[in-house]
């Protein structure tokens, strides 16, 4: 049963030998696609017109540079980003594994579409609620762009390492790198906005490169329209930009801030993230108060400094330390590097913001494929001696099998219990993020599951209601999760959809229920005497692979002493 599982932990190692063996053409004679000397004028970076180039003696037809560009770095990036898909689609929906926590929450969101949200800004819940209208709620639907975000990011973090002047090799090994980590598998393996997340800061780095190598500022507005996408998108792209704009002071190109262009820019990020900005005023900054409730509550791991960047060396893969560390070190004191210099600045001041506001260990994560990319450059550049030459396939086959024997952890390529003696076997496992009681799994595997059960044990509650009390029974559930599974799995068991308090569930009020009846989720006895004058236990959820805080009891209540909404604002529940 698990043998096509072994054969796909071993995937990640499908690019190796692309990435580390000889080229067709050798890479001295490959130019770097886009790239120009130090020192040339701007002008030298600009693509040769097909016809002009076949007039030229000597010079190359286009499909020659086609040929050549295929056998070199981006065929190489592109079967990397494919082996990435693969995994991706592939380990949907094994095993049992379901839709995670937070796919629920969305999947409602795009149920109500606004200008914001109590814990996040529209663009995503608005691209969740296309996806659906296009290919429906499916798991498979709804894993398909998280995917697709994994695949571009290869293609990117490929592509900005030949912007910066590397080979087949540079390439090919940034490539790989993103594709080992385990941060990246996990999330490209839900469908979240931390997936587009990715996209939207490498993205503006990648900008950012082509301002400095290239001078050319008529791109700021470009990185403006990234820039107001990224804060639809989360709100944390205010760490990049914010990062962005401290590495321009810090460096000589500080001379942007006297360009039009920067300018405009800005004014264009600003005006795309409008909507979002006067939606979170009129509803009083919401998101902060979430924030400052998790904080109070102590819910989230609190990790020291050293303890944070270790958790960085593990969730991008051990064995990719010297890829990106290199990388930082070559964009600050390289000598081809440090031009970039900007870029490695950027990475230190994100850092240095998770560090000061105490941020999750995956929050930088975004950071991270400019240094893969300048730290394939590196690596390519102090191994181009012929006695280094066997070190690049040797390092390439060690970080695709490290990926390989780590992947298990990221994403449903074993069984629950295998998966939970194969961690216990290498000694290793997911972080901790938050403070919950854990089960078997680790919390981003288990709120994978228990969902439909619960669901089909509330319908089970409901339909022995008498038709009277059916008619009017509210179904309340105390987080996102339990009131999007009833969202999802319940109208084909004949359920209303559910309310809560919790987050955004909470400004879309009580649907005209007033509390008559209500099947309550998760909650105490006592607590629910006080509000309603009969309370009757009903029923149970549990799932031997799901979190603890998801086995509760289900109560049905009748007659609650005061309206459910005047009770209402009481409910509220910003955690």
């Amino acid at each position: 049963m698990d043998n096509p599982t072994a054969r796909s932990v071993a995937t990640p190692a499908a690019g190796a030998a692309a990435v580390g063996a000889p080229a067709a053409v050798p890479a001295a004679e490959l130019p770097a696609v886009g790239a120009r000397p130090a020192g040339a004028p701007a002008i030298a970076a600009a693509p040769v017109p097909a016809v002009a180039a076949a007039a030229v003696p000597g010079a190359a037809p286009a499909t020659t540079a086609r040929t050549a560009a295929l056998a070199g770095g981006l065929g190489v990036v592109a079967l990397v980003a494919a082996v990435k898909l693969v995994i991706q689609l592939a380990t949907v929906g094994r095993f049992g594994y379901s839709y995670f926590i937070d796919e629920l929450y969305f999947l409602d969101c795009a149920r109500h579409l606004a200008w914001g949200f109590v814990d996040l800004p529209p663009l995503f819940p608005a691209i969740v609620a296309g996806v659906r209208a296009l290919l429906g709620d499916s798991l498979l639907a709804v894993r398909l762009l998280p995917a697709l975000a994994g695949a571009a990011l290869v293609l990117m973090t490929g592509l900005i390492a030949r912007d910066l002047g590397g080979r087949r090799f540079a390439q090919g090994i940034a490539a790989l790198g993103v594709l080992a980590a385990p941060i990246w598998l996990t999330l490209h393996s839900i469908d979240t906005m931390n997936a587009l997340e990715q996209l939207f800061w490498t993205g503006g780095a990648w900008i950012v490169l082509r301002i400095v190598r290239d001078d050319r500022p008529r791109l700021w507005p470009l990185f403006g329209a990234v820039a107001g996408l990224g804060l639809l998108d989360k709100h944390s792209m205010a760490f990049f930009v914010t990062a962005i704009l401290a590495a321009l002071l810090l460096t000589p190109e500080r001379r942007a801030f006297r360009s039009r262009w920067f300018w405009l820019g800005g004014l264009i990020a600003f005006a795309v993230f409008l909507p979002n900005l006067i939606w979170v005023v009129q509803h009083h900054f919401p998101h902060f108060e979430v924030l400052a409730n998790i904080k109070r509550d102590g819910r989230d791991v609190h990790l020291g400094p050293l303890q944070f960047l270790a958790q960085q060396v593990l969730l991008f893969n051990p064995l990719a330390l010297p890829l990106w560390l290199g990388g930082l070190v070559w964009l600050l004191a390289g000598r081809e590097g440090r031009r970039y210099r900007v870029l490695g600045i950027v990475w230190l001041v994100v850092i240095a913001e998770m560090l000061l506001l105490d941020g999750r260990p995956y929050y930088p994560a975004p950071a991270f494929p400019m240094l893969f990319a300048a730290g394939g450059v590196a690596l390519e550049a102090w191994l181009a001696a012929r006695r280094w030459r066997a070190v690049r396939p040797a390092y390439a086959a060690v970080l695709a099998l490290a990926g390989a024997a780590l992947a298990p952890l990221s994403v449903p390529l074993l069984s629950p219990a295998t998966m939970i003696r194969y961690s216990q076997a290498i000694g290793l496992g997911q972080p901790r993020i938050e403070t919950h009681r854990l089960g078997p799994l680790p919390q981003l595997m288990a709120d994978r599951f228990g969902w439909r059960e619960m669901a089909a044990e509330v319908a089970r509650i409901y339909r022995s209601l008498p038709p009277a009390d059916r008619a009017r029974a509210a179904i309340f559930g105390q987080n996102y999760g339990q009131a999007g599974a009833i969202d999802l799995f319940g109208p084909p068991l004949g359920l209303p959809p559910a309310i809560s308090g919790h987050l955004s569930y909470y400004l879309w009020g009580p649907r005209g229920y007033t509390g008559e009846v209500m099947i309550v989720l998760d909650d105490k006895r006592e607590a629910l005497e006080r509000l309603f004058r009969n309370v009757e236990l009903a029923g149970h959820v549990s799932h031997p692979y799901s979190m603890p805080y998801e086995h509760f009891d289900v109560f049905v209540c009748r007659g609650m002493r005061r309206p459910l909404a005047a009770v209402w604002p009481q409910i509220k529940n910003y955690h």
